[in-house]
């Protein structure tokens, strides 16, 4: 599990530039499918026939992660950029960033003014992204012109890492984790029905590929996998996030305050079932925060019944967040188990 989980996490793919995301998982699909597409936005689609082919699953997995753009490069050569998806100013300042750049990866780092030279008040606010930039140690903004271009993507610098047998930290979880759930997930798996395993772009921005994607496929029944907070650790209240790390995937019942995904009872009944015939952990999760590409894919056509899987993760939207290698496992299980019981 690690080497592949390794691979997705430190490969760069922020939303619209899933290029290097989409061959990772091709190379690993490539002998365990029937077809692999890639739609017009990005999408990559796995088709794995069924054994009487008259129903069709679809799993969604986004392959984008966070990250940053350069906006505006300055006459001493410093890189001003914009946010791409969700990110807390405050862990951005300081930070290593690689700019991928035509087929260079320019290493940079995160500035602002210092500490030592702002008033009181300003020690106590948080800096905002607009008043840092990237230093790529150019002398000047022709020297830096050479090195990167406006639109360049760009990605924190950060390494999978181990931090004891069960447990690995590193960036891009969201949503590489639900990208190696899919893989194992497709290999695994034997169904009656067609399975289109999907690795959707765009997410973090706008839910754009799933929207695509399941209007192209049009399934049956439509399971997507993600990662959710884990509440488990200082700071925050187990009743806002009941998710606990080491006690399997979170069945998500409803995100967004039933704005995004409100499960279909039958989807929910169906993993439910799942878990318990296979004697797989599971929580059950009603989320007040974000949502997943499912809110898209439901609301494709006539609508589609979708659930939701979700691994627990810490630090969500940071270059640092911790998984369970044990619950990804059981959500590989317990989605393999749906897909046969379908």
């Amino acid at each position: 599990m690690n080497n592949l989980l390794k691979e997705l996490s430190n490969a760069p793919g922020i939303s619209g530039f899933e290029d290097e995301i989409r061959k990772i998982m091709e190379n690993e699909l490539k002998d365990h499918v029937d077809e692999i597409e890639t739609d017009n936005l990005g999408n990559v689609i796995f088709t794995k026939k069924g054994k009487e082919n008259n129903k069709k699953i679809m799993l969604a997995a986004h392959m984008d992660e966070i990250g940053l753009m350069v906006k505006y490069i300055d006459k001493k050569g410093f890189i001003k950029f914009s946010k791409i998806g969700g990110i807390n100013d405050q862990m951005l300042l300081n930070q290593e960033v690689y700019i991928h750049s035509d087929n260079n990866k320019i290493l940079g780092v995160i500035g602002a003014k210092p500490p030592h030279r702002m008033k009181p008040a300003e020690k106590k606010k948080v800096i905002e992204y607009e008043n840092m930039f990237i230093d790529i140690g150019a002398n000047d903004k022709e020297e830096a012109e050479k090195m990167v271009n406006i639109g360049d993507p760009i990605t924190i610098k950060h390494e999978f890492s181990k931090l004891s047998d069960s447990k690995v930290t590193g960036k891009a979880f969201d949503n590489r984790v639900g990208c190696y759930v899919l893989i194992e997930a497709m290999k695994r798996a034997e169904s009656n029905a067609t399975i289109y395993g999907v690795g959707t772009v765009q997410e973090e921005v706008g839910l754009k590929g799933a929207k695509t994607s399941a209007f192209k496929i049009n399934p049956d029944l439509a399971i997507a996998l993600d990662v959710t907070i884990a509440g488990d650790h200082p700071g925050i209240k187990f009743e806002d996030a009941p998710a606990e790390m080491g006690k399997g995937p979170a069945i998500i019942l409803t995100d967004a305050s039933g704005r995004g995904i409100i499960t279909h009872p039958k989807v929910k009944k169906l993993l439910i079932e799942a878990a318990k015939e296979k004697e797989i952990p599971y929580q059950l999760e009603v989320s007040e925060g974000g949502t997943t590409d499912a809110t898209a894919i439901h609301l494709t056509r006539e609508g589609i019944p979708t659930g939701v899987l979700s691994v627990p993760t810490r630090y969500i939207h940071t270059p640092v967040e911790v998984v369970s290698l044990d619950d990804i496992e059981n959500t590989i299980k317990l989605l393999v188990s749906v897909i046969e019981k379908v």
